[in-house]
């Protein structure tokens, strides 16, 4: 069902889920940290953790994995005073990318590539980041460790981020799903070569819907890499003192990739364009081969059907045709005529 008809005639900052439900129950991963110490905790949210006010000394990270129980996220909106807008762009999960700064903190929606190599697919998953001084708090819709490099750097120590601040941690959060991008490019860049070679090979028709189907999904990665532009952009360029100016450089250094990005799905998408009109190439050269053979075979037969339709007439006074040797005569001259014609045309390179 389309989002804009579930949530026809409903206040704004009505919680109403809008996707698929890929998780049986929400779960989620706490994690609380300073640079001296940190405290992890994964449960379900049901019954196993007791939200409280974030303690401005140290970051706080709630990671939540399914947005579809919205008793939960009421929940979580009362306890940490976040605006219902906030939580119904949460829900809808057809949200395009983008930052909002509101007086509860900073939101930002991006949208995380997954590649499925059993399947040569590629999905996306709303993600969903809401962070203010000690505070992020994350969403998304599947229940897999969506950020399991970025909790491994803070549990070992690892980088800086123990030693930032919220807004610190809410880039590298966004910048752990930039980079996946770049994973999920190199495999569709291994499948466009693949296909290229499979089209010089031979000249099957599943290569062209092959083909579009990769297009496909290239513009569905670019219609999620435009927006995020724009989103970085305006999360480099946010004026209040919940990012550190230390992070801003950080920030700005993520808008390059997204840049980057931007401009490999453009040039992947003019590459397939060359693979088709390869392909339609490939086809037409196989067409004219088959062309050019059956003109050669053609233009050998030609006199030889002369000739049998000559003698084929019903004349009585055909004198040839009282030769004693004349089949065998007639045998040789066609013999003779179409080994004339193979030596003429291989000279001339028309035998390929």
């Amino acid at each position: 069902m389309n989002s804009t008809n579930k949530q026809a005639g409903l206040p704004p900052g009505s919680i109403v889920f809008t996707g698929d439900k890929k998780i049986e129950k929400m779960g989620l991963h706490y994690l609380k940290y300073d640079n001296a110490s940190f405290e992890v905790v994964t449960a379900k949210t049901e019954n196993e953790v007791v939200f409280h006010p974030n303690d401005p000394q140290k970051i706080e990270w709630y990671d939540f994995r399914g947005v579809h129980d919205t008793e939960i996220m009421k929940q979580v909106g009362e306890t940490f005073q976040i605006h219902p807008l906030i939580l119904e762009d949460v829900s809808d999960v057809n949200q395009r990318p983008k930052f909002e700064e509101y007086a509860e903190g900073n939101f930002l929606i991006v949208k995380a590539l997954h590649f499925d190599a059993s399947t040569k697919k590629v999905s996306i998953e709303q993600v969903a980041i809401f962070f203010r001084k000690g505070l992020v708090i994350t969403f998304h819709e599947e229940g897999t460790d969506l950020f399991k490099v970025v909790r491994n750097r803070i549990e070992h120590g690892k980088g800086r981020i123990r030693h930032g601040k919220a807004d610190y941690l809410a880039y590298t959060l966004i910048d752990s799903v930039v980079d996946n991008y770049f994973i999920v490019l190199e495999e569709i860049e291994d499948e466009m070569e693949m296909l290229e070679d499979l089209i010089l090979e031979s000249h099957e028709a599943e290569h062209k819907a092959k083909i579009h189907d990769l297009k496909k999904q290239l513009l569905s990665i670019r219609k999620a890499t435009i927006p995020l532009r724009e989103a970085i952009s305006q999360f480099s360029k946010a004026d209040n003192d919940r990012i550190e100016d230390s992070t801003i450089i950080f920030i700005r250094d993520l808008y390059d990739h997204v840049i980057q990005i931007t401009d490999m799905v453009d040039n992947f998408r003019d590459i397939l364009n060359g693979l088709q009109d390869l392909f339609l190439a490939e086809m037409s050269m196989k067409m004219n081969k088959i062309m050019h053979f059956l003109t050669l075979v053609s233009a050998i037969f030609i006199p030889l059907t002369f000739l049998t339709g000559l003698y084929g007439m019903n004349f009585s006074n055909i004198p040839e045709l009282q030769w004693k040797y004349g089949y065998f005569i007639l045998w040789g001259i066609m013999i003779f005529i179409s080994v004339v014609l193979m030596v003429y045309f291989r000279r001339k390179k028309w035998l390929l």
